[in-house]
């Protein structure tokens, strides 16, 4: 948690374009408020959460469908013209927008990118060869390939219609033993093809896959956002995020 909350904390404003899906913005914002470590309301950060679930669908997109980019700047002017100052998105796929995003932005503003939060978070882990978790558009646009192949990591995956079958059951609000069985078997195959760690790179999936149920060393793209988040909108100039807060992200199964 962050060290010494105290009257005189003082933060950015915090804007969230979530609602892709509903569940993973809850499960980033409960996580966002349980990092700061405050002991008061007055002590938490102000945050702006536009939960849209009608972005249209980021995988239809990259099989030439209508493009969410112009409802994600949309979302983003909004919430800059309600005071937010630091944005972020707990959407793996929909990053494939991220430029239309930052393009609405003022000089001033600042939009914390959950895909270089992810890669930092694999990477401090040294693997050699990524178990990659994420929808096809994640895949398709490649946009953890292509950070982390860059610098030698290979990236695996398990078949996609499975992945999706997981995530389709998620959205649905199914997080119950038997979705946690099924995502804990996509991890175990991961485990058995040679990877080294698990990268959950779709939102819904830390929400049934865990270090309780993941074989190997796991690494959670959201409470990476959230640790990155919460050091851009802090603004002492002492500001650090303590090593607990990232506690999901490098730890293997029990």
């Amino acid at each position: 948690m962050l060290d010494a909350v105290d009257d005189g904390l003082r933060w950015r404003t915090i804007g969230i374009l979530g609602g892709m899906g509903p569940a993973a913005s809850a499960d980033f914002l409960t996580m966002l408020v349980g990092a700061v470590g405050a002991a008061r309301d007055e002590a938490h950060p102000r945050i702006l959460l536009d939960s849209n679930p009608h972005v249209p669908d980021r995988n239809a997109a990259v099989a030439f469908g209508a493009s969410p980019g112009p409802v994600l700047a949309e979302m983003a002017r909004r919430l800059v013209a309600n005071g937010a100052e630091v944005l972020a998105m707990p959407c793996n796929a929909a990053h494939g927008w991220a430029n239309d995003v930052c393009a609405v932005l003022p000089e001033d503003r600042v939009f914390v990118d959950l895909i270089a939060a992810g890669v930092a978070a694999t990477l401090a882990c040294a693997p050699r060869r990524v178990g990659l978790l994420a929808v096809g558009a994640t895949h398709r646009l490649r946009l953890y390939h292509a950070p982390l192949e860059a610098v030698g990591v290979e990236v695996i995956s398990p078949p996609a219609d499975a992945v999706a079958a997981l995530v389709a059951r998620v959205k649905g609000g199914d997080t119950g033993p038997a979705a946690r069985a099924a995502a804990g078997r996509l991890a175990v195959r991961l485990a058995e093809d040679g990877a080294d760690v698990v990268l959950a790179a779709c939102t819904e999936v830390p929400l049934v896959l865990d270090p309780d149920n993941c074989p190997l060393p796991f690494i959670d793209a959201t409470a990476a956002l959230v640790a990155a988040v919460l050091r851009a909108a802090d603004m002492r100039p002492e500001a650090r995020v303590a090593a607990d807060l990232d506690r999901r992200n490098g730890m293997a199964g029990r």
